[in-house]
């Protein structure tokens, strides 16, 4: 790999904001002087022609002690660091302004704890660059582990056309945080400018898989040389300034989850078996046989009964509402945490790969082994490679009470038969498998006393519902229970009250925690 950065640390400077010592040592012996930044840029120039330099690099970084660096800010409001800074550039200027061009000569100062006494970083190269005074950042750089805790990494400006990022120790340009693949490998991002997309190359080139998934908007680095389950970096370069079209394009959401609706077989007498569809009859060990009455009964042992196959109707849990919790002030309630495992299902805290908490003044978490961050909808997570967790942001008209909604990564479903009456609510046996959330783990109070989660948004009989020809019709039983139809992609489409409801096959209904899909 090309050395992109050219790094080395200078020792045994008594004072490391003396200009002249740090830039060339006193004399004229080039056997005994040791090799100081004038002869580091000398010796590595930007451009060359046979053994010619044509070209130096213009932009320095010093990186000094930070206790020196804290002790000139305490005392001096940072005066010695931009004298020191200064005077740099006009040595520089002077000694190779015949090798600068239009280059500017551009030195920036800051502090290490890594640094002993008398130490000072030197850092310039291709992928070293300093902003001007009032340019303004193209792209913010952040890294994840887990997509859900990002990390900020850099800035890059209009006109930066390189950035080498790596981990510490490394001869990156800026370090990752949670670097995970070695002091060998860096991550190379180019800029052609605010017109062209960035390029993101891992180095060495062979041992990494790179891949940008725009519906999350990051890309995901991945090491060829570990087996399958390997380390992992995730890497988001949000522009400043994007266009509406961009900035839809990065956050798009992915589409629902689509309908498998499985059509179960039903016992029917031999002469019905014509008027059913042929060619999906499964197995039900719930059916029970129906009367033939047209037919004498069949002796002991026999039967005439046979499979054919008829509709049967599901109920699917396929996203849960995280409530506005400032609503619910009165009942104690100072967060709710949805932890989910590896496979994205709801899990003990104990199991968590990833949980979405929602608190008492409404903000957004996401906590992670890597930690806990505020986030916003939409946003997608993806703390494992085969699945994710879709963060909606609640419609308008749904505000009041929702913060956000959250997609399950896997569908619950239900079957339900058609031709009666059902109820859905706290003290409803019907559908209770997908009311996931009443338990009292997944509610903290302030008084430490649990309760369901449920007790909060959902009525004891919120609605009831039935199978029909063209839908589900639906009626709401409590008057304090707000319900919310959906559409098919999960935007809002009316508010429910108490006059009978059709609700379309494939469309859902929000009540409680819990967005339902009804399925034909």
């Amino acid at each position: 790999m090309p050395t992109y950065v050219q790094h080395a640390v200078l020792g045994r400077i008594p004072d490391v904001f003396n200009a002249e010592a740090i830039w060339q040592a006193p004399g004229l012996s080039l056997f005994s002087r040791r090799p100081l930044l004038r002869d580091l840029l000398e010796r590595s120039p930007r451009e060359h022609r046979g053994r010619a330099a044509t070209r130096c690099f213009s932009h320095v970084t010093l990186v000094l002690p930070q206790e020196e660096v804290d002790d000139d800010y305490h005392l001096t409001r940072g005066a010695r660091a931009r004298d020191l800074a200064q005077t740099l550039m006009t040595l520089h200027q002077k000694d190779f302004g015949d090798l600068l061009g239009s280059d500017q000569v551009r030195y920036d100062v800051v502090g290490n704890t890594s640094l002993a006494p008398g130490e000072i970083e030197v850092k310039f190269g291709h992928a070293v660059y300093l902003p001007a005074p009032d340019e303004k950042i193209l792209y913010n750089l952040s890294v994840s582990r887990d997509s859900a805790i990002w990390h900020a990494v850099c800035p890059i400006y209009p006109d930066q056309r390189l950035a080498l990022i790596g981990g510490e120790g490394g001869e990156a340009s800026a370090v990752a945080h949670g670097w995970p693949f070695g002091p060998d490998a860096a991550l190379l991002i180019l800029n052609d400018g605010p017109d062209a997309p960035p390029v993101v190359q891992m180095r060495p080139k062979d041992a990494f898989d790179c891949r940008y998934d725009p519906r999350s908007g990051y890309y995901t680095i991945k090491s060829l040389r570990e087996p399958q389950g390997g380390q992992r970096l995730l890497l988001k370069i949000a522009r400043t300034s994007a266009t509406p079209a961009r900035a839809r394009q990065l956050t798009e959401a992915t589409e629902a989850a689509p309908v498998n609706a499985a059509k179960p077989a039903v016992w029917q007498s031999r002469s019905r078996t014509s008027e059913a569809p042929a060619g999906t009859a499964q197995i039900d060990l719930t059916a029970v046989p129906a009367a033939a009455s047209h037919k004498p009964a069949n002796r002991p042992g026999e039967s005439d009964a046979t499979y054919a196959p008829v509709s049967q109707q599901r109920v699917s849990l396929v996203a849960l509402a995280l409530p506005r919790l400032s609503r619910y002030r009165d009942t104690g309630a100072q967060a709710m945490e949805l932890p989910f495992d590896r496979a994205l299902s709801l899990a003990n805290d104990a199991q968590a790969a990833i949980s979405l908490i929602v608190d008492v003044s409404d903000n957004l978490y996401a906590c992670t082994p890597e930690g806990k961050q505020r986030v916003e909808a939409p946003a997608m997570f993806a703390p494992v490679d085969a699945r994710a967790l879709r963060l909606l942001p609640a419609a308008p008209e749904m505000a009041d009470r929702y913060r956000a909604i959250v997609c399950l990564a896997q569908p619950i479903s239900a079957g339900v038969a058609s031709g009666a009456r059902f109820t859905f609510g706290r003290s409803s046996p019907m559908l209770a498998a997908l009311r996931l959330l009443d338990s009292p783990r997944f509610l903290q109070r302030a008084d430490g006393a649990g309760i369901s989660a449920d007790r909060i948004g959902l009525s004891r009989n919120a609605f009831s519902f039935e199978a029909v020809a063209k839908g589900y019709t639906i009626a709401r039983l409590s008057a304090t229970q707000a319900l919310y139809h959906l559409d098919d992609k999960l935007q809002f489409v009316a508010s429910v009250g108490d006059a009978p409801y059709l609700l379309p096959h494939g469309h859902h209904l929000a009540a409680g925690h819990y967005v339902l899909r009804f399925e034909a």
